[in-house]
């Protein structure tokens, strides 16, 4: 397995406890992204190392950073349609591009926004971003905020293919630190290292509002 890992009591005393930060492991090239599928398309996808098969490009694809927020969603890969985890390396000039892409899914009056304009942006956008609480090992809600992207049209029929450095089956990992939660042993959870994602793009990170510009 190519990612690289921690233990979850080492991370969690590194990590901001509230804000909305984009938290991924991700070096200058690449960024790891996580999804949880059906095994007919998660199976397909580690075997051919693209998106194929069963998988839809006609619909929105979500991808998330986030490892812990995936495993709330999934039940830790126990809930149906949900079994295979993969971790998806991706470009990481083409997450940016998402991110550049991006409108908020939701009308967010305090930000002076006018609605008409954000629901145009919306119907024109290939890509939606969506923060929501962040979660722990248990799927208790945190302060801090995670992100997840939602892609379609122009932006999924690259990333199925072009925009992907490599995917990785990690379910069975996934499996295993599994277990360690349902025991309640937290002592032994390893995650992967995630560090809030530098952007030097400026403007970007104001765009998607981090707190911190998304600095270290």
């Amino acid at each position: 397995m190519r990612l690289k890992l921690k233990t979850y009591q080492q991370q969690l005393a590194n990590w901001p406890e509230s804000g909305r930060h984009i938290m991924a492991q991700y070096d200058s090239d690449r960024i790891v992204v996580y999804q949880a599928y059906r095994p007919a398309i998660g199976h397909f996808a580690a075997q051919h190392q693209f998106f194929g098969g069963e998988f839809k490009r006609d619909r929105m694809t979500w991808i998330k950073p986030n490892f812990l927020w995936v495993m709330y969603r999934s039940g830790w890969g126990s809930k149906p349609d949900q079994e295979v985890t993969l971790a998806i390396h991706l470009k990481r000039s083409a997450f940016e591009q998402y991110l550049r892409a991006s409108v908020k899914s939701s009308f967010d009056a305090s930000k002076n926004d006018h609605y008409e304009a954000w629901k145009t942006a919306v119907a024109q956008s290939d890509c939606r971003s969506q923060w929501d609480p962040d979660h722990g090992p248990y799927g208790e809600k945190l302060e801090r905020r995670a992100v997840q992207l939602g892609i379609r049209k122009s932006l999924v029929a690259t990333y199925v293919k072009e925009d992907i450095l490599e995917i990785e089956d990690i379910s069975d990992y996934v499996a295993r630190q599994r277990n360690f939660v349902r025991l309640k042993q937290l002592g032994k959870l390893e995650t992967p290292e995630e560090h809030r994602l530098k952007l030097d793009d400026i403007a970007l990170a104001t765009h998607l509002n981090l707190d911190e510009h998304g600095t270290e």
